[in-house]
């Protein structure tokens, strides 16, 4: 008989490969995810989301604001769902074949999904030089970089985002 393995170990073990193969090799040291939101490039602990996936069926919610774009279910719980490129003021998401899901870990206490528009591996902001913010920043972003190629990435904060009465009010006012 063959050896059991739990789903959720199962995905996360996918989820690594999969992160590890975007990344090419050299940063996989790294616990930062680059991602690409609309036209903004950011950075996201990996301790702060639990699963990477492909964009599911998504149910709409009436009376919602334009970035909530709807809820589906994984593995019996009810998860919003938020386009963070709109919820940011860029363009909508295009749920095309790079868009990914990202699900907020449990530990910030939402059952939320994030979609982005698509992953970029692993990055290690210690071979990233701090930059000086542009602009007034909103709370979620907790610093900026500058890579070797001068491309500015944030660093979100999801405990300033998951918390933000902007992204908690979801419905129409």
């Amino acid at each position: 008989m063959g050896r059991k393995v739990s789903l959720r170990k199962f995905q996360e073990g996918v989820m690594t490969k999969q992160l590890h193969g975007v990344a090419g090799g050299g940063a996989a040291s790294s616990s930062w995810l680059g991602v690409q939101i609309g036209s903004c490039f950011w950075l996201i602990t990996l301790s702060d989301i639990s699963e990477t996936l492909p964009v599911p069926e998504l149910t709409p919610v009436p009376l919602a604001q334009p970035w909530f774009r709807g809820v589906t279910s994984f593995r019996g719980n009810l998860h919003g769902i938020v386009d963070l490129a709109l919820f940011i003021g860029d363009a909508p998401a295009q749920f095309g074949a790079d868009c990914r899901l990202l699900l907020v870990h449990p530990k910030f206490s939402v059952n939320c999904g994030m979609v982005v528009s698509r992953l970029l591996g692993l990055r290690n902001p210690a071979q990233m030089q701090r930059a000086e913010a542009g602009k007034e920043n909103p709370p979620w972003v907790a610093v900026e970089y500058l890579d070797e190629t001068g491309r500015r990435w944030q660093a979100l904060d999801m405990r300033a985002l998951t918390g933000h009465p902007q992204f908690l009010n979801a419905g129409l006012p």
